[in-house]
C-alpha cells in the first residue's frame, strides 16, 4: 500500500513493514508506458460500482485484443472475489490474539480463534464477491486515521492467471469519485483503477503494479491524471517523470535496503519552476537572501510597515486588521494544548517577576520590591493581551530598564530629590514620545532590521537567562556551604552544643539533637521550680538556643546538609526532564496522540516530577516566597505618586532629557521582540500590530508611573517560549511522514489566564511554597537554550567546530563560500561579546540602542 512511502506486507503476512522510498526498476516503468499506450484507457467514466465498472472495461477492449466471452467471464468473476486485507491492529489486539491463540500456526491440533466454517477437509474457505457496501473493518480500521481529509483511494490490480493467453491491462479515471464498496482497505471514495494481469510465463506484472501505484502517489503526475483528456497525456505524463528520474548503479548500493523517507519533501512549485536558488548565488541566510529577508525582518509582504502618510494611519490600520479576529482569539484557545502553555508561562513569569522584584527592591531601596512586581506585571500583562496587537507577547522587566532604575535612584539620592516624583515625570514624557511615535508611523523603521541585528538581540537575551540562572544557582554554595572538611572517619569528635550560661552558670551546656522529642519548658533560675538539670534541654533546637540568648559551640554547629547538591541534581535534572519530553513528540514510542500530549505538558510534568522529587527527600532547599501582604514594601510610600509637592517645579521639564534616552530603550526593546514574534516562518495568520503594542506599552507607562509599579516591556525569551508551547501540527500525516508544522496557535486567552493567575498568586502563598527555586531556574535554563537554538546562528558557530565533509547539507552552504560563512559568523560572535561587555557596565542602558 501506498499513501506518500511504499509498505509491504512482510514475510508471514502479519505486519506492515516501515514506510520507505519506494525503488523501482526503470525497466518497469518502460513496461508500463507501454501498456499505457497498448492497453484500454476510460477516461472520465460514469459509474457507481465496482462491477458495472468490470464490465465496462472488459467490453470497451479495442477489437484486436478482444477477449472471448468464456474469458471475460472468468476474469470477470476473479476480479469482483474479495480482496484479503493486511488489517493495522493495535498492541492490544496482537495481545489478545496471542492468549487466545498461543501456538497458532505451530501444530495442526491447535485450536484457532476463527475456525473455517462448511468447508471440506483440505480445502480453503471459499471466497466471497466484493460487497457494495463498506463492511466493518473498513469502517473500524484504525489505519484510516493517518489519512488526510478529502483523500481518495487508487486501486491497482496485478497479478498471474493461467487462463490468459496475453496480458489484460486497463485503466479507468472516473468522472466522479465513488465508494466502491469493501474493494479498499479502508472506505474511501476512489477515482483511479489500473488492472494488468496476464499468463504466468511474464514474471514482471508485480513491479508494474509498483510502478504505477508510485505514480498515482506523485503530486505532479496526479494533476496529469486528472486533467488527461487523451491517452497521450498520460504518456507525457510518464514522460515527465522519467526526466526527473534517479538512477541508482545497481552495483553500488544493496536492492534489499529500503530507503527511509526524509525528513523534508520538495515542493511540487519547486519541481515545475526552474529554482531560482540554482542559478544566481545568494546572501547567507535562509533558502534565498530575498526570502530571508522577508521571513526575518519583513514578518509578511510589507503592509503592516508600509507608511500611510496620515497621523496614526498605521495604528488605525492595525486595528481594522485585527478586529476581525478579535472574537476567535478566544475561541481559539479551548484546545488542552492551551492549559500546559498557561501553566508553563505562569511559573516562568513568576520567577522573572519575583527575581527582578527583589534586584529592585535592592537597587531603589525597597521602593520597588517583590509585590509590586507582582501587582505590575499582572496588570500590564493583562491590559496588553487584552487590546495589544499581538497579545501573544509576554510583557516584564528587562534589564536594561533596571539599570536605568539604579542610575535613577542613584542620581535622586544624590540630588535630594524625591525618587518616585521624578520617576513619573519621566514615565509620562516616555508615554508622550511613545505615543507621538505611534502617530508618525514610526515603527515602519522596523523593515531595516536585519537577520544580524535579530540574532545578536535574541541570542544576547538567550544567554542573560542562561547565565542568571546558572549565575542563581552557583549563589546557593554561600547560603547552604558544602561541608569541605568533613570526614566519615571524625565523626566522634564532631559535635554542637548550646552555651546558656548567660542564663544559667557558665558550664551548663546541652547537646543539640533533632531527634529529641519536643522542647520541655523552661523556667528561669529566679522562679520557684530550681532544680534544673542539663538533660531538660537535650531538645533544644538551634532557633530555639539562639532565641533564648545562648550561642552554639562546637566544630559541627556550621554543618548544613547537602541542599547545594540536592538543588543542582533538581536544577540539571528539571533541564533535561523539559528537553526529553518536548523531544518525546518525536519519539518512536507510544501513539502519536500520547506524544503529542506528553510534549505539551513537558515543562509541567517535569516539574511535577522535580517537586516530587524534592518533598520525598525532605531537604530544606530554597522555596518559591511570594507575598502575602497587599502593602508596598517600602512602608514610607504609598500607592498613589503624586506629580508636585516633594521636588522642585523645574524637574518635569528636565525630566524630558532622561525620558528621550529610556524611549528609545522601549522602542528598540519593543519592536526587535515583536519583529522576531512575527517572523514568517511561524506562519501567523492574524497578523501583526506594530502600531498597536507601541501604543499599548506607551500608555501603560502612564499607570505604572502614577503607581509606582515597574515599566514593562516585551520579554523576548518567554514570549519565544509562549509561541513554542503553542505549536500546531497536522493531526495526521502518512506512515514515514513527519508532522506538518501548521503555524501557531493565535489566541489571548492564555496570556490573560497567566496574568490573572499572577495577580492572584498572593492568595496561592501557601501551595507555591513548595515549589523549589531550583526547579523554576532549570525551566529559566530550559527557555534560554531552547530560545538560543532556535537562530541560525547557532548553526553557523557549529559549522566552526565541523570538518567539511561531516557538515549537514544546508541551502546557503551550497551558494556561499564557507570561508564567508564562517568570517560572518565570527562578525557576530565578536558584537555579541561586544554587546555582552556593555550590558555588564553602566553603560548597559543604551544596549538596545547599540543591537
Amino acid at each position: 500500500r501506498w499513501i506518500k512511502f511504499e509498505e509491504k506486507v512482510e514475510d508471514g503476512g502479519e505486519r506492515w513493514s516501515a514506510p520507505h522510498v519506494p525503488a523501482l526498476p526503470l525497466h518497469s516503468l518502460f513496461q508500463l508506458r507501454t501498456c499505457l499506450q497498448k492497453g484500454t484507457m476510460l477516461l472520465d467514466l460514469d459509474a457507481t460500482s465496482f462491477k458495472e465498472i468490470i464490465d465496462k472495461a472488459l467490453s470497451g477492449q479495442p477489437e484486436e485484443a478482444e477477449l472471448q466471452p468464456a474469458l471475460r467471464e472468468r476474469l470477470a468473476a476473479l476480479l469482483l472475489l474479495q480482496p484479503q486485507h493486511q488489517p493495522t491492529k493495535s498492541l492490544l489486539q496482537l495481545l489478545a490474539e496471542l492468549g487466545l491463540s498461543p501456538c497458532r500456526g505451530r501444530k495442526p491440533g491447535c485450536p484457532t480463534r476463527h475456525p473455517p466454517a462448511a468447508s471440506s477437509p483440505g480445502q480453503s474457505e471459499p471466497r466471497t464477491q466484493i460487497s457494495k457496501t463498506p463492511l466493518k473493518e473498513q469502517l473500524r480500521n484504525r489505519f484510516k486515521k493517518k489519512v488526510l481529509p478529502g483523500a481518495e483511494a487508487a486501486h491497482v490490480a496485478v497479478g498471474e492467471v493461467e487462463f490468459l493467453e496475453k496480458p489484460f491491462a486497463a485503466f479507468i479515471r472516473l468522472r466522479c469519485a465513488v465508494s466502491l464498496g469493501s474493494l479498499a482497505e479502508v472506505s474511501l471514495p476512489s477515482r483511479f483503477l489500473f488492472i494488468l494481469l496476464g499468463p504466468p510465463k511474464v514474471k514482471a506484472y508485480h513491479e508494474v503494479g509498483r510502478a504505477m501505484a508510485t505514480l498515482l502517489t506523485d503530486e505532479l503526475f496526479q494533476r496529469v491524471a486528472r486533467q488527461a483528456e487523451h491517452r497521450e497525456d498520460f504518456i507525457a505524463g510518464i514522460e515527465a517523470f522519467l526526466d526527473e528520474l534517479i538512477v541508482l548503479p545497481p552495483g553500488k548500493w544493496d536492492l534489499s535496503t529500503r530507503i527511509p523517507p526524509p525528513s523534508h519533501l520538495p515542493s511540487p512549485r519547486r519541481r515545475t519552476a526552474v529554482d531560482s536558488l540554482d542559478q544566481q548565488p545568494r546572501g547567507n541566510g535562509d533558502v534565498t537572501a530575498s526570502g530571508d529577508r522577508a521571513s526575518a525582518g519583513h514578518p509578511h509582504s510589507g503592509e503592516e510597515l508600509e507608511r500611510t502618510g496620515r497621523l496614526f494611519g498605521g495604528l488605525l490600520r492595525d486595528i481594522r486588521r485585527k478586529a476581525p479576529w478579535y472574537g476567535s482569539d478566544f475561541s481559539d484557545a479551548l484546545h488542552p494544548q492551551c492549559l500546559s502553555a498557561v501553566l508553563y508561562i505562569y511559573l516562568a513569569t513568576v520567577t522573572n517577576a519575583i527575581t527582578f522584584g527583589g534586584m529592585l527592591g535592592d537597587a531603589t531601596a525597597n521602593m520597588q520590591g517583590v509585590l509590586e512586581s507582582f501587582l505590575g506585571t499582572a496588570f500590564a500583562g493583562f491590559v496588553f493581551c487584552l487590546f495589544s496587537g499581538q497579545p501573544l507577547t509576554i510583557l516584564s522587566s528587562t534589564g536594561p530598564v533596571l539599570v536605568f532604575e539604579r542610575l535613577l535612584f542613584s542620581f535622586s539620592q544624590d540630588h535630594s530629590l524625591d525618587y518616585l516624583e521624578f520617576r513619573l515625570w519621566i514615565g509620562l514624557w516616555v508615554a508622550f514620545f511613545g505615543v507621538v511615535l505611534v502617530a508618525t508611523e514610526a515603527s515602519h523603521l522596523v523593515r531595516y532590521f536585519t537577520r544580524f541585528t535579530e540574532e545578536g538581540f535574541c541570542a544576547l537575551i538567550s544567554l542573560i537567562f542562561i547565565y542568571d540562572s546558572l549565575k542563581k544557582m552557583l549563589s546557593l554554595a554561600d547560603a547552604f556551604p558544602i561541608n569541605w572538611q568533613y570526614r566519615l572517619d571524625n565523626v566522634t569528635s564532631y559535635s554542637c552544643t548550646c552555651n546558656l550560661k548567660r542564663l544559667f552558670n557558665p558550664i551548663l551546656t546541652c547537646l543539640i539533637t533533632l531527634h529529641h522529642p519536643p522542647l520541655p519548658s523552661v523556667h528561669h533560675p529566679d522562679e520557684t521550680s530550681t532544680n534544673l538539670t542539663p538533660c531538660h534541654f537535650a531538645g533544644l533546637s538551634r532557633t530555639q538556643c539562639l532565641g533564648r540568648g545562648g550561642h552554639l559551640l562546637g566544630t559541627s554547629c556550621q554543618y548544613v546538609p547537602d541542599v547545594t547538591l540536592i538543588s543542582f541534581l533538581l536544577f540539571g535534572g528539571t533541564f533535561l526532564f523539559c528537553t526529553a519530553l518536548k523531544c518525546f513528540r518525536n519519539s518512536r514510542y507510544f501513539p502519536v496522540g500520547v506524544r503529542k500530549l506528553v510534549s505539551d505538558f513537558a515543562v509541567i510534568l517535569a516539574i511535577l516530577t522535580s517537586c516530587a522529587v524534592d518533598a520525598v527527600l525532605g531537604l530544606e532547599t530554597p522555596k518559591l516566597l511570594v507575598p502575602s501582604e497587599l502593602k508596598p514594601t517600602n512602608p514610607a510610600r504609598g500607592w498613589i505618586v503624586f506629580p508636585f509637592g516633594a521636588n522642585p517645579w523645574w524637574v518635569c521639564l528636565v525630566s524630558a532629557v532622561p525620558a528621550v534616552l529610556v524611549t528609545i530603550l522601549i522602542f528598540m526593546d519593543q519592536q526587535i521582540t515583536a519583529v522576531i514574534l512575527n517572523r514568517r516562518e511561524y506562519k501567523l495568520q492574524k497578523g501583526a500590530g506594530f502600531h498597536l503594542d507601541l501604543l499599548c506599552v506607551s500608555l501603560l507607562m502612564v499607570v505604572t508611573s502614577v503607581t509606582g509599579l515597574p515599566w514593562y516591556v516585551s520579554a523576548t525569551v518567554i514570549s519565544l517560549a509562549h509561541m513554542e508551547s503553542l505549536r500546531k501540527e497536522s493531526a495526521t500525516s502518512a506512515p514515514g511522514e513527519h508532522p506538518e508544522f501548521l503555524g501557531i496557535r493565535e489566541q489571548r486567552l492564555t496570556g490573560l489566564a497567566v496574568f490573572i493567575l499572577m495577580g492572584v498568586s498572593i492568595f496561592m502563598a501557601p501551595v507555591l511554597k513548595h515549589i523549589p527555586m531550583p526547579v523554576l531556574y532549570g525551566v529559566f535554563l530550559h527557555m534560554g537554550v531552547t530560545a538560543l537554538n532556535s537562530i541560525q546562528l547557532m548553526d553557523r558557530v557549529r559549522l566552526l567546530l565541523m570538518p567539511a565533509k561531516h557538515q549537514p547539507d544546508l541551502a546557503y552552504l551550497r551558494h556561499v563560500p564557507l570561508r564567508r560563512v564562517h568570517l560572518f559568523t565570527l562578525i557576530q560572535l565578536l558584537c555579541l561579546a561586544l554587546l555582552w561587555v556593555l550590558k555588564s557596565t553602566v553603560a548597559a542602558i543604551i544596549f538596545p540602542v547599540m543591537v
